[in-house]
């Protein structure tokens, strides 16, 4: 078999509201919580756990999207005013980012309501 990637905790002060928030974003929904996590599952079939902690670093997360996807999750960031940047550092405001390793790749970064850094991009051309 394979190695697969199945699962990630991500600290959040409120798992649950942490959740819906990157499920809205991405346009998925949060799964009812089971025990003390409370999921987000991807295409897949790779979940984000989140899970109450009251102390923790932010961490980045980086989600491949389609280019249709991409320009609806944008939208969602800009119509409810989360500030996104076009570098990792978040000193390009309102920006997106062309990557010069990747042809027609276009990405940006968010903050969530607990500080991780997620980072939505869209795959481009291979080989460029």
């Amino acid at each position: 078999m394979a190695v697969e990637l199945n699962h990630t905790i991500v600290p959040a002060r409120d798992p649950q509201a942490s959740a819906q928030f990157l499920a809205e974003i991405l346009g998925l929904s949060a799964d009812p919580p089971v025990a003390h996590f409370t999921p987000v599952r991807l295409a897949n079939q790779v979940s984000l756990d989140y899970d109450r902690l009251d102390d923790f670093e932010a961490h980045h997360y980086a989600f491949t999207v389609g280019e249709q996807e991409f320009d609806a999750a944008l939208a969602r960031i800009r119509r409810a005013g989360i500030t996104h940047y076009g570098d990792p550092a978040c000193q390009e405001s309102g920006q997106i980012y062309h990557s010069k390793r990747t042809e027609n790749r276009r990405g940006t970064y968010f903050r969530d309501p607990d500080g991780h850094l997620m980072e939505i991009l869209t795959p481009g051309d291979a080989g460029a």
